[in-house]
């Protein structure tokens, strides 16, 4: 009988540690492709977003979106590797969900609320591939 509430509560352990990987996969995967069209509509659209004066980490407009494409890129691909189950992308997506928070730290005075979104969605996804700990086989 002690077997099976064994077996039980490694089952329900199973069951997290695919949840938290898929919901980190998923996540990035989205903030990845929230990021490419935060850059493509600052490629597109100089205008779009307001430069502002006097700010520490001004940044051109066009230099701001090749960065966003560039980051929301990298981020969607390794959360389609997650998903795969590739060992790499867990360090990946911790760094790429690090830099990706810091960027839009930076990004904030031209697009508040997005940013902070970002940033929250980052923290979420750090929070589940550093805690994502699977069990080998």
């Amino acid at each position: 009988m002690a077997t099976t509430s064994s077996t039980t509560a490694r089952g329900t352990s199973d069951v997290w540690a695919t949840g938290l990987a898929a919901f980190a996969a998923s996540m990035l995967l989205i903030i990845g492709m929230f990021q490419m069209l935060e850059g493509l509509a600052a490629l597109v659209d100089d205008e779009l977003l307001v430069a502002v004066s006097g700010y520490v980490y001004a940044f051109d407009v066009t230099a701001w979106g090749w960065g966003h494409l560039l980051l929301g890129a990298l981020a969607a691909l390794t959360g389609v590797f997650l998903f795969r189950g590739a060992v790499w992308a867990r360090a990946a997506g911790i760094t790429l969900a690090g830099i990706s928070a810091l960027a839009n730290f930076a990004f904030a005075p031209y697009y508040p609320l997005w940013a902070v979104l970002i940033i929250a969605l980052d923290v979420a996804v750090i929070w589940a591939l550093v805690t994502y700990h699977p069990e080998p086989s």
